[in-house]
């Protein structure tokens, strides 16, 4: 597949090649944008298309050929019962009604024939294109008769007018628009249409259930991404789906239970440390407030805040449950936190305000953010809404920002922007990827922009 890649490319380059090629790339690009983009949308295709071009294919040679070729051959052999009549009018001797002939015509041939004093042929009527009828039945009477003649084959009638000029007279006969061609040609067409539909309704269901599966282990996979509970998720359809769904729950397990070991290395860590700051805490309040005790306190306190951030970031947002959440009522917590504080901080909320989240991470990605707008700017807006099923939430501020080039930088851990922010401010250098993180458990993530306010904008997106 390689080699042939490299040849198309190849062959690609030469000047002769290049309309084709860059016809077909332009026929490939059209047509991927107009076809459906759902697994059972293009199944359905695949399934329906064939029977199609089938029966258009089949249609057309019946039509055609079969169709044609007999009712060809019930014209001529109506212009051939009418030629003998004509023989017979003009070759042997007739009783003065030609009452012979008429019953004849009606008993034998099963025709109403009437010959009439001779008088002009009425002018042609206007001719449907696709009229077979009269094609088949003028082109016989023209090969078999070689008379002027008069055909009427338009209107719903069941019967056919026939005159054919003879030499004394007008001979006049009406058959049946049956005994011209073949009028069953329906029946073929409507079992074939009727059984093709049966057989695609039942094809449907049948595909439907194959599809189902895929669409549960897509949704599985998703809400799993999202952070959400996956329940009653087991695997099924066929072999290929089978074992892709085992695939996910052992993946789904491993991951599980490695968060949990963990967290409960984490957990113990915490224990252990927080012991051991305890003490160091007790310790420094017997000692005298003296320059040096003050700056070990100092130093315990932000050893003690720097743990707390390495354990959030190291745990996540654990196993917290996603709940219907007032984003609203969310941000105005954090506005009457920040201004407890001493910060100004203001935020809005447009529309509905309610989403499926995770309330306490999501507070925490939120505060994270704001604590940011603050530490670096004097001013910090905060801005929410619900589009198309996303929530948006925008915090921007008048900070001096963070260049375009350093921005991705800034959501690595531990990763400190000095020459960008202010020096002599203290922190673990997380609170950016914890909020990013947060963001993804959700499934959706966090962007850095240019802020109208001159400074940074933090863009958090993600599934309401």
């Amino acid at each position: 597949m390689r080699d042939l890649a490299a040849k198309l490319r190849h062959a690609a380059d030469f000047k002769p090649f290049r309309p084709l090629v860059s016809a077909y790339r332009s026929v490939s690009r059209f047509v991927y944008r107009i076809m459906p983009k759902g697994l059972f949308t293009r199944t359905f295709l695949i399934i329906v298309a064939p029977i199609v071009i089938l029966q258009s294919v089949l249609v057309f040679v019946f039509m055609e050929r079969h169709y044609q070729l007999v009712s060809r051959r019930m014209s001529e052999a109506v212009v051939r019962e009418i030629a003998a009549v004509v023989y017979v009018l003009e070759n042997y001797p007739q009783d003065p009604n030609h009452t012979k002939v008429e019953e004849l015509a009606a008993r034998a041939l099963g025709m109403s024939m009437t010959v009439l004093p001779l008088e002009p042929l009425p002018a042609p009527t206007p001719k449907p294109f696709f009229d077979v009828i009269d094609k088949e039945l003028s082109l016989a009477i023209s090969q078999k008769i070689g008379k002027p003649f008069w055909i009427d084959t338009v209107g719903r009638s069941r019967f056919v007018e026939i005159r054919i000029q003879l030499e004394n007279s007008i001979l006049r006969v009406f058959t049946r628009r049956s005994q011209t061609y073949a009028s069953n040609s329906h029946i073929f067409l409507v079992w074939m249409f009727s059984t093709s539909l049966v057989l695609v309704f039942i094809a449907l269901l049948f595909l439907r259930n194959q599809i189902r599966p895929i669409v549960r282990l897509a949704d599985a996979a998703e809400a799993f991404g999202k952070g959400r509970p996956v329940e009653n998720f087991r695997a099924s359809g066929a072999r290929e789906v089978r074992r892709a769904s085992l695939a996910f729950i052992d993946m789904r397990r491993r991951i599980e239970r490695q968060i949990e070991q963990r967290t409960t290395m984490l957990a113990g860590v915490s224990h252990d440390l927080r012991t051991i700051l305890t003490r160091l805490r007790l310790q420094l309040a017997f000692l005298e407030k003296t320059p040096e005790s003050e700056a070990m306190r100092k130093d315990v306190d932000e050893m003690s805040n720097m743990l707390e951030d390495y354990l959030a970031f190291a745990s996540g947002d654990g196993d917290e449950d996603i709940q219907l959440t007032d984003i609203a009522l969310l941000l105005e917590e954090l506005e009457e936190e920040a201004e407890i504080s001493g910060h100004a901080v203001t935020t809005r909320f447009e529309g509905p305000s309610e989403a499926e989240v995770k309330r306490l991470s999501m507070k925490r990605c939120l505060s994270n953010l704001v604590t940011n707008g603050c530490k670096y700017g004097n001013r910090v807006d905060v801005h929410g809404t619900i589009e198309r099923n996303w929530l948006v939430i925008t915090i921007d501020d008048d900070g001096p920002g963070i260049p375009e080039d350093q921005r991705e930088i800034a959501f690595q851990a531990f990763h400190r922007l000095d020459l960008a922010r202010n020096q002599d401010e203290t922190g673990s250098g997380l609170g950016l990827s914890i909020a990013r993180d947060i963001a993804r458990s959700h499934g959706g993530d966090l962007y850095l922009e240019d802020s109208p306010l001159g400074g940074l904008r933090a863009k958090l997106r993600v599934p309401a």
